[in-house]
């Protein structure tokens, strides 16, 4: 590490995962500053914004590759907007913005997906390449970030490799806990082993009854009705989200396609996660909570995933995060009383149902409010209002069918079914992403 005095100055000296100020004496000797110590173990920051503000004069001491990209992240211009996540409402807000802002998404994959295309993809793995894009094919006036949020301070975001992005305003979009692969590559092929997986097993064990429990079932039914296939599902009627007529006609519509549902019974997560969902576990036998046995050579855990919030309890947002993790947004989707911070998708407590294209909404009215504030352009009560909706929800059930629940009756069948485009609204998605149709 080669380290070049520069006389009466401070400096940032990046060692490992540590960021250090520095003080340089008239002499041209260096020394760290007591306690000013940035620390990313664990993913605190232990500095406070006072040690932060300087970074904009401050030059970079160490020459070392990569050190001067990290400095550069630090400087922000008045127009920096941070977002964190690239799911499905991440990355439209990124796509939107990156010709009105300086842009960072900050995202642990090298892509995003399509998620409702994705219970299709385990079924028809070739469909999935059009609904897994690399961050860099719609990106193209916008830097990538290819890391976990770990931490975040008034004015900077820490991440899991060691670089701290500061920022002018701040987008959190992490949605979910989701465990994927960093590289495109591997997640297709996640896709083509359950594909694998599904055509050699006999029966299949699904565990969960929400959307994508029943949507998931229905896929393999449709696509394989001669195997076996279970659904275990520990409330006493499936998808919750949606009213009880709807849940009642699931339910028939899956037995008729010979599924067997389980209702108020559960498997242990724990010991599935022990045995790996994505493992072949070749006519093993599972015990519910109730005692009855199921027999399964492969299964498939469609259980909920809690919230994607742990990394904001004990930083600044951490007042602003509920009991169920997630962040309080007034109604422009700003966090608290933050001027320059605010949340989109499934974070957010906005009360309405956790669906993605509303997720989209959310982050097209995000991204008016930042082009209005990126311009100054005039008072508060200009910035654009979310309203919480009540739209349809509709579980699409194999290629055909589908159930749809309107504010006014709820359906299923073929008529639902035709309503909902045969590729899933892959096409639609890719265009509002500036993408050819058939990538």
């Amino acid at each position: 590490m080669d380290v070049t005095p520069i006389s009466g100055r401070q400096a940032w000296l990046v060692c490992g995962a540590d960021l250090h100020l520095l003080a340089v004496g008239s002499t041209g000797g260096a020394h760290l500053l007591t306690g000013r110590t940035i620390r990313f173990a664990a993913g605190r920051l232990d500095a406070r914004r006072s040690i932060l503000t300087s970074h904009a004069q401050a030059p970079v001491l160490v020459h070392q590759r990569g050190i001067r990209a990290r400095a550069a992240m630090l400087r922000c211009g008045g127009d920096r907007v941070v977002i964190v996540g690239g799911g499905i409402a991440g990355a439209l807000l990124a796509k939107t913005l990156q010709g009105h802002a300086d842009v960072i998404l900050i995202d642990p994959k090298e892509y995003f997906e399509i998620p409702w295309a994705n219970i299709r993809a385990k079924v028809d793995p070739a469909a999935v390449e059009r609904t897994v894009i690399p961050h860099t094919d719609y990106l193209t006036h916008a830097k990538v970030v290819t890391a976990s949020a770990v931490g975040v301070d008034d004015s900077v975001v820490l991440t899991s490799v060691g670089r701290t992005v500061g920022y002018d305003f701040l987008v959190i979009a992490t949605g979910r806990n989701c465990t994927r692969p960093q590289r495109r590559s591997d997640r297709l092929e996640m896709f083509q082993r359950d594909k694998e997986r599904i055509t050699a097993a006999g029966s299949v064990l699904i565990v969960g009854g929400g959307p994508i429990g029943v949507e998931l079932a229905a896929e393999i039914a449709m696509d394989s009705p001669d195997k076996r296939v279970t659904l275990v599902h520990g409330g006493p009627r499936l998808l919750k989200v949606m009213g009880t007529r709807a849940s009642a006609k699931a339910l028939e519509w899956l037995r008729s396609k010979n599924v067997t549902v389980l209702l108020d019974q559960t498997v242990d997560v724990e010991d599935l996660a022990g045995s790996g969902s994505g493992e072949d576990d070749h006519g093993r036998v599972f015990t519910t909570s109730a005692g009855e046995t199921v027999t399964a050579d492969c299964h498939f855990v469609c259980t909920g995933r809690p919230v994607a919030s742990g990394w904001l309890r004990g930083t600044f947002l951490g007042d602003h995060v509920d009991a169920g993790g997630r962040l309080a947004v007034d109604e422009h989707l700003r966090v608290g009383r933050l001027k320059n911070v605010f949340a989109i998708g499934d974070i957010t407590d906005v009360p309405e149902a956790k669906q993605g294209y509303l997720a989209q909404r959310q982050a097209m009215v995000v991204s008016r409010n930042l082009r209005l504030l990126l311009k100054g352009a005039g008072p508060e009560h200009k910035l654009h209002r979310y309203k919480a909706s009540k739209a349809a929800i509709t579980v699409t059930l194999g290629r055909r069918d589908a159930l749809s629940e309107l504010p006014f009756m709820t359906l299923i069948g073929h008529i639902p079914g035709a309503v909902k485009p045969r590729d899933l609204y892959v096409s639609r998605t890719r265009r509002m992403m500036g993408l050819r149709w058939n990538g």
